[in-house]
């Protein structure tokens, strides 16, 4: 009897999720004789358990498919919903149940690291209580901060529109001798804040791994000053931290940011600047921008690549797996090596080390 999949999309949209979609919906009609329907979960995990599904092989025709791979957002639609940590919770045992239900022999979840930990937690309690579904982890996220992929999807999107918008403010800025502060989104890492500052020109990027030193900060813009150059660009990542608010303890600084006066960090940096040196400081938030728009055309083919070797796993019989990317290859990587891991960018790493030499100040 021919197994059904599910598909499900969680976390934060990018402008490239629906590609992967695409490939994993194309990758099972390219093997029918193997695989059933293909389901979608409408709101990701949560919405599954309140018994939202559509049946894609159905209600998608072949020019529906074609658009879905352009189409930015969650086509599925999305959800915040953690799993829990204890495996013997009733909400595992009624998931199954609606998986033999329909079923159900793989499911697919396309997210960041809380949807990889999802696929993780569902596989491990499968093989517990030798359940035949397989779980397979696809990474999407703009923050490409997930372990085991040197790439996630949607990444490579959000750093042409961050570094369009720091691009875009130099028009500005060197008509007005003014400090500029773009802000970036990634809370706990910096990788798009570091491309998108290298590839727009900021002069001082500050990111959650690099805590600053204000003063740091305060003497690269004076330098610029002393030759000539009238304005300074920071691209500040939203969880970019200064140095003594890295040396308290969690108590303390979660003591501290619950009467915080500044809306983000680069409001307080803006802040601190102008006090100190008496300069104009303004301050743009790309905000959620970066998550929209049109995908770039390295990001379609990307996806599409990790959604139809997703597909493959299927037909291969592998399960407990994130499809990945490491040195030009797509890989699977084991969903246990990826679960509750952050790949944050190394202070010492080479590209930040060749950002220095480009004259780049981070606050250090």
């Amino acid at each position: 009897m021919k197994k059904n999949i599910l598909v499900g999309q969680s976390g934060g949209p990018t402008a490239v999720i629906n590609a992967s979609l695409y490939g994993i919906i194309k990758e099972a009609a390219a093997h029918s004789e193997q695989i059933g329907s293909v389901y979608g979960m409408i709101n990701g995990i949560e919405g599954f358990l309140s018994g939202h599904i559509m049946d894609l092989s159905k209600e998608l025709s072949d020019e529906d498919l074609e658009l879905l791979r352009l189409t930015p957002a969650a086509y599925l639609g999305s959800c915040r919903y953690k799993l829990p940590e204890n495996l013997d919770a009733s909400v595992y045992t009624l998931l199954f149940e609606k998986f033999e239900q329909l079923n159900i022999g793989a499911v697919f979840y396309i997210g960041g690291n809380d949807s990889m930990d999802t696929a993780d937690k569902l596989s491990r309690w499968a093989a517990h209580n030798n359940k035949e579904i397989s779980f397979i982890g696809v990474p999407k996220t703009i923050d490409n901060d997930i372990y085991g992929t040197d790439m996630t999807f949607g990444f490579y999107s959000a750093v042409n529109i961050a570094s369009d918008a720091i691009d875009c403010i130099h028009t500005t800025a060197s008509s007005h001798n003014r400090v500029f502060i773009v802000e970036v989104m990634g809370h706990k890492v910096g990788w798009l804040t570091l491309n998108a500052g290298m590839a727009g020109g900021a002069d001082i990027i500050l990111l959650p791994e690099i805590p600053y030193d204000i003063d740091k900060v305060i003497e690269k813009i004076e330098d610029r000053d002393k030759k000539g150059c009238r304005f300074t660009i920071i691209a500040v990542a939203e969880g970019a931290i200064s140095r003594e608010d890295a040396a308290l303890t969690k108590k303390d600084y979660k003591k501290k940011m619950e009467k915080y006066p500044f809306p983000s960090v680069s409001y307080e940096v803006a802040a601190q600047i102008q006090e100190k040196t008496g300069r104009e400081v303004r301050v743009t938030v790309p905000g959620h921008m970066q998550r929209g728009g049109s995908p770039c055309p390295y990001d379609r083919v990307f996806a599409s690549r990790l959604g139809s070797e997703a597909g493959k796993l299927i037909l291969d019989n592998q399960y407990g797996f994130m499809v990945g990317y490491k040195n030009r290859e797509i890989v699977r990587v084991p969903l246990e090596d990826v679960a509750g891991k952050l790949k944050t960018v190394d202070p010492d790493a080479t590209i930040v080390q060749e950002a220095k030499l480009l004259g780049i100040c981070f606050g250090d």
